[in-house]
C-alpha cells in the first residue's frame, strides 16, 4: 500500500468513529460515555495515557477512543503498520495540506452512496493496474486538450 492509500486508511479509521459521533442526537437525549472500567484490559492498556483524564472526556470521544481502540485490536499486525505509517505521513503534512485533505474527506462522505461506491470502485481498479499503467493512463489524461480536461473534471463531480 503506497503512502496515500495508508494516509486514507488512517484517515477512515480515525474519522469514521468521530463522523459517526457527530450524527445529530434527539435535543433531550442525554448520551452517555465509556466507563474506564468498561473498557477490555486490552483497551485500557492501549488508551493508558487517557487514564488520569479519562472521566474529563466527553462522552462523545469516550466513545470514539473506544470504538477506534476496538478497531485497532481487531487488525493484523501488518495493518497496524500501514496505518502507523500513514499516520506518521499525516503529522508531517502543513496544517494547509491538512485542511485540504480533510475538505476533500468531508466533501467525499457528502457524496451520495451511489457516488461513494462508484469511486471507490474507479480507486480499486487504477490501483490494480501496474505502475507503468498508471503512469501511462496519468500522462494521457495531462495530454488532454485544457477544455477536455475541463469537461471530464466536471463530470467526475456530477
Amino acid at each position: 500500500m503506497n503512502g496515500w492509500a495508508a494516509l486514507l486508511l488512517a484517515l477512515t479509521l480515525l474519522s469514521a468513529p468521530l463522523a459517526r459521533a457527530e450524527e445529530p442526537q434527539r435535543a433531550n437525549q442525554q448520551v452517555s460515555g465509556v466507563r474506564w472500567q468498561d473498557l477490555s484490559e486490552d483497551q485500557r492498556r492501549l488508551l493508558a495515557d487517557f487514564e488520569s483524564r479519562w472521566e474529563q472526556l466527553p462522552p462523545r470521544r469516550q466513545r470514539g477512543l473506544a470504538q477506534g481502540s476496538r478497531r485497532w485490536l481487531s487488525m493484523p499486525p501488518e495493518q497496524r503498520d500501514e496505518a502507523q505509517r500513514g499516520f506518521r505521513e499525516w503529522q508531517s503534512l502543513d496544517s494547509e495540506k491538512r485542511r485540504e485533505i480533510r475538505r476533500r474527506f468531508q466533501q467525499f462522505n457528502d457524496l451520495p452512496e451511489a457516488e461513494r461506491a462508484r469511486l471507490r470502485e474507479n480507486y480499486r481498479r487504477f490501483h490494480e493496474l501496474s505502475p507503468e499503467e498508471r503512469r501511462a493512463l496519468r500522462k494521457r489524461f495531462q495530454e488532454l486538450p485544457p477544455e477536455e480536461r475541463q469537461r471530464l473534471k466536471e463530470k467526475r463531480r456530477r
